[in-house]
Order: C-alpha cells, then sequence, then structure tokens
C-alpha cells in the first residue's frame, strides 16, 4: 500500500486539510466519504468514515478522510450540546428582557391609575368643599334669618 496520494501532489484544487468536527461528508480533495466496516484484528466491525478515492486505491497513512463514526458522532453531539446551551441562555435573555418590559409596562399603567385616582379624588374633594361652603352659608344664612326673627319678635 502506497503513502501518498495521488491527489494530493500538488493539485490546485487542494482543499483545506484542516480537521473536521462531527461526520465528514466530503474529503479535502473533493470526493465524497463512504462508511465503511473495519476487519482489523485491533477494531474488528467498527465502522469508520474514509475518503472513497482513498478507500478504492486502499491508501494508507495518507491525509485523505478518516474518521470512526462513533467518534463523529460524540462530536455532532458536542456540537449540539453546545448550540442548545447558546440557545437556552439566549431564552434566558430574552425572558429577562420580556419580564423587564412587562414590570416596565406595568409601572406605567399602574402610575396612570394611580393618576386617575388622585385626579378623581381630589374632584371629588372640591365638590365636597363646594358642598361645605354652600351649607356653612347656608347655615349662616338661616342664623341671621332666625336672629333677625329673634329681635321682631
Amino acid at each position: 500500500m502506497s503513502d501518498a496520494s495521488g491527489v494530493s501532489s500538488g493539485s490546485s484544487m487542494v482543499r483545506s486539510r484542516r480537521k473536521v468536527v462531527g461526520v465528514p461528508t466530503q474529503c479535502w480533495c473533493g470526493v465524497e466519504v463512504a462508511i465503511l466496516m473495519s476487519k482489523s484484528e485491533r477494531n474488528p466491525y467498527r465502522r469508520y468514515h474514509r475518503c472513497s478515492y482513498a478507500a478504492s486505491k486502499k491508501l494508507e497513512n495518507d491525509n485523505h478522510c478518516f474518521k470512526w463514526v462513533d467518534e463523529a458522532l460524540l462530536e455532532e453531539i458536542y456540537v449540539l450540546k453546545n448550540k442548545m446551551n447558546n440557545l437556552e441562555e439566549v431564552v434566558k435573555e430574552i425572558t429577562v428582557a420580556r419580564a423587564d418590559g412587562e414590570q416596565k409596562v406595568f409601572e406605567k399603567m399602574e402610575m396612570k391609575l394611580e393618576k386617575e385616582l388622585f385626579d378623581r379624588m381630589e374632584e371629588v374633594l372640591v365638590e365636597a368643599k363646594w358642598s361645605m361652603k354652600k351649607m356653612c352659608v347656608g347655615v349662616v344664612i338661616g342664623c341671621i334669618v332666625g336672629f333677625v326673627i329673634i329681635k321682631l319678635v
């Protein structure tokens, strides 16, 4: 088996050879990745992702895509877990912001109701004062009339 890949020898079509997190779908050489089963003594029947080109040429120790399926799926789970945690944080922030907004609306409504209540109370007090003044004037006039009648008799 060969150590070198025929595709990786300075071709302008060479893509980034960085590590893929999660399940690989395409090798850096542009060829799709196949799922194969190991027949080695060390990893019998263990499934793995492998560059279809490298697998067809039976290349070994090359830079083409190779990843165990179970490890790729674990990476996918970790990525999804991180995304879920981030979404939970966003939901918390939205919930707090919404609660703050609702609290502000509640406080505005409460202040408006208090103002209306105080305005109405002030109107009632003004009416009550006016009634008291009329009653006092009536009592004073009644006293004067009564005093005048007593003096005349």
